[in-house]
């Protein structure tokens, strides 16, 4: 009986062993099955083996950012005056009639005053002496000093007026998330595009290419990331009264598998980062395992850019899924490493060699071999 029992686990182990042959333990697909995958009838992606020329294809392709501001750009300056600002009026009379020391043994002196601070009421206007209401919403401070001007003629002789905003409660926007200083920030006539009131709250606290700049303005949110405000002219747009900057923080990464030097995800200094850098983060190919000549990437590629390198692949809401492949067992292959551009949310993957698979399946049957001698054994010294 009991070597019937013997006989039965090993054959039942083998059984295992070799019916379980393709489902061993892996960190991964195997490239066999990853190259499988491509050549299905129904296949949801593509291979795209890599050489240099193909990377200097996909590098002539412009460059393509999430969103844009550039709709949102407001034509006109900001700084102008409004309901709840306060100002700061002096007015020079020459004639010293009214607002001078009057006349004497000296002649008549001109009048210089500095009136008290004038807060802006609800309907926009400031009393000024003499002149009474003056509506001055929606105007610069240089056009407001020309309105209390034209209101003080005829009352006072050839007056000049100076007008300066002291505190500026209407024309502001809010400024949130990723900056030093969050809080209100000021506009004005030379001081009222986004990186103006970004570096008016201390700067971002984030490398920009990380941070998403989004501006909620009448129900309506623009959005585009701060290295391209930075970068393109057209981004840095003019706000106006009552927009919301919200700065957030969207880290940039790539993940790594299989047979690397560590399966992690990874974050994306600032600027560009290669193939070979991104490798090198983590350690490198696992020398012992890794098969070097199929170092994959996993990508939903930009529809233009898969065009461009001749794909027909469908795309996918996200892109046209494709896998670019590089044998680095060629010295040519880290010219190739150093000129493809890794690109967020992009996945790096490195199956394991035959040889190591191999290794594996051998471990697995010592592993039952171990066990049916423990059984015969034990067998044996019940009898």
């Amino acid at each position: 009986m009991p070597n019937a029992l013997t006989r039965t686990v090993s054959t039942l182990a083998l059984i295992a062993i070799l019916g379980g042959c393709s489902t061993l333990p892996r960190d991964g697909p195997s490239g066999r099955a990853v190259a499988r995958g491509a050549s299905a009838e129904q296949a949801n992606y593509v291979i795209v083996d890599l050489d240099y020329a193909l990377t200097e294809q996909i590098k002539a392709q412009p460059s393509q950012f999430l969103g844009s501001l550039t709709d949102a750009t407001e034509p006109a300056a900001g700084g102008m005056i409004g309901p709840g600002d306060t100002l700061a009026v002096a007015i020079l009379e020459p004639s010293g009639t009214l607002f001078g020391g009057g006349s004497g043994g000296e002649g008549i002196r001109p009048g210089n005053q500095n009136l008290p601070a004038i807060v802006v009421n609800s309907a926009g206007s400031v009393t000024i002496p003499y002149a009474g209401q003056v509506n001055v919403a929606g105007l610069s401070a240089t056009e407001a000093g020309q309105a209390i001007q034209r209101a003080l003629r005829g009352k006072v002789g050839n007056p000049q007026v100076v007008v300066s905003v002291a505190n500026n409660a209407y024309n502001t926007v809010t400024v949130l998330g990723e900056v030093r200083q969050p809080g209100r920030a000021l506009l004005s006539g030379n001081a009222n595009t986004i990186l103006d009131v970004i570096a008016a709250a201390g700067g971002s606290t984030r490398t920009p290419e990380d941070v998403i700049v989004n501006i909620q303005r009448d129900g309506r949110t623009y959005t585009a990331p701060l290295g391209v405000v930075t970068t393109e002219f057209g981004e840095n747009i003019r706000l106006q009264r009552g927009d919301q900057v919200n700065l957030t923080y969207r880290p940039r990464r790539y993940s790594t598998f299989g047979a690397l030097g560590a399966i992690s995800q990874v974050e994306m200094a600032a600027g560009p980062l290669t193939l070979a850098g991104a490798l090198s983060r983590v350690g490198g190919l696992n020398s012992t395992i890794a098969n070097a000549r199929s170092v994959l990437v996993f990508r939903f590629e930009r529809p233009e850019v898969a065009q461009a390198i001749g794909l027909t692949q469908t795309a996918l809401p996200r892109g046209v899924p494709v896998v670019y492949r590089l044998n680095l067992e060629e010295g040519t292959g880290f010219f190739t490493a150093n000129n493809f551009m890794i690109q967020p949310d992009d996945i790096l993957y490195v199956p394991n060699s035959d040889s190591a698979e191999l290794s594996k399946f051998f471990t697995l049957v010592q592993t039952f071999t171990r066990v049916i001698y423990d059984i015969s054994v034990t067998n044996t010294l019940n009898q």
